[in-house]
């Protein structure tokens, strides 16, 4: 895989819950759940199921951070 994106999260799907047109894939990151919103065609070409490796790319402009009162 080559792709630009440099945030880069291997984990292995715990769950791929169909919609009427966007899957919910749930992947599990060192103990944190990541949950991905994509298309059930996205889920369907990849071939996506629960037990598989699979990496949550994150893509974004901005990036905030945030602390506890």
């Amino acid at each position: 895989m080559k792709i630009s994106a440099r945030n880069r999260l291997k984990g292995k799907i715990v769950e791929v819950v169909l919609g009427a047109t966007t899957a919910h894939v749930r992947i599990d990151v060192g103990g944190s759940i990541i949950t991905a919103a994509i298309t059930n065609d996205a889920v369907n070409e990849l071939g996506l199921v629960a037990g598989q490796e699979a990496y949550a790319v994150v893509k974004a402009s901005d990036v905030m951070v945030a602390v506890d009162d």
